[in-house]
């Protein structure tokens, strides 16, 4: 009986692949001209060199930058340092009412001493506590603020990198979301910062890159454009530096 079985398996794999045969001679038919039953040589691999020789100086990464983010609908500020930045949340908190805010377990936020500066609003650092859930609090923030850890001005994209100080609810989930991108961080081609992936290894990628490009958009139902469904609605780079 195995015998059979096998027989009747190999008999069912042969029908299967001349069907598939014959499909694509019909494909090739129609196109008028020969099957392909080899993969292509491709003469180059990856960016051409003029692309990857490619470099734009601050003023122009930072200005196509601000025009492509903006063009998706985020809000771009310029700032000079972090004191500006701390400033800038202030305001935003004020202006937006906000009761709730959630940011990273990074220095440099720790620095920006807004538990100091906003008393009457809730701070919660990301992971600081093991009783917390925290996809839970990110969820119910009206202002989530991260450090970009990367910036692409050709694109208008921000890299935020995953770990346990860097969830990225924080970006995700709450309402707002502010993005702050140190100068040196912003490049002009992406390339610039999928290579680094790719020096660094398998074994030392982060749990999570995720690329952001303003306001969560989303058009899946008859091309309806809606913002803020999967993610924050409002969002705002400030490049520092």
């Amino acid at each position: 009986m195995g015998s059979e079985h096998q027989q009747w398996l190999a008999s069912m794999e042969e029908k299967s692949r001349r069907r598939q045969e014959k499909f694509m001679d019909d494909i090739a038919a129609k196109l008028k001209r020969p099957r392909q039953r080899h993969a292509p040589i491709h003469a180059f691999r990856g960016a051409p060199d003029f692309w990857n020789e490619m470099e734009w100086d601050e003023e122009q990464r930072i200005q196509a930058f601000t025009d492509n983010f903006v063009s998706v609908g985020a809000h771009i500020g310029r700032m000079s340092n972090m004191e500006e930045v701390a400033q800038f949340i202030a305001n935003k908190v004020n202006e937006l009412s906000a009761k709730y805010l959630i940011r990273q377990n990074e220095q440099t936020l720790t620095d920006l001493g807004l538990e100091e500066q906003l008393p009457e609003v809730q701070v919660s650092v990301w992971n600081s506590a093991l009783d917390v859930d925290w996809k839970a609090r990110a969820a119910e923030a009206d202002i989530g603020v991260v450090m970009a850890d990367y910036a692409t001005a050709y694109t208008g994209s921000v890299t935020v990198l995953s770990s346990p100080e860097k969830g990225r609810s924080v970006s995700l989930l709450p309402t707002v979301l502010i993005l702050i991108i140190p100068l040196e961080r912003l490049h002009t081609r992406l390339g610039e910062t999928l290579n680094r992936f790719d020096e660094a290894g398998r074994a030392q990628l982060p749990a999570g890159i995720h690329f952001i490009s303003g306001p969560s958009r989303s058009s899946d139902i008859e091309n309806d454009l809606t913002i803020g469904v999967h993610g924050p609605g409002i969002v705002y780079g400030l490049i520092v530096g």
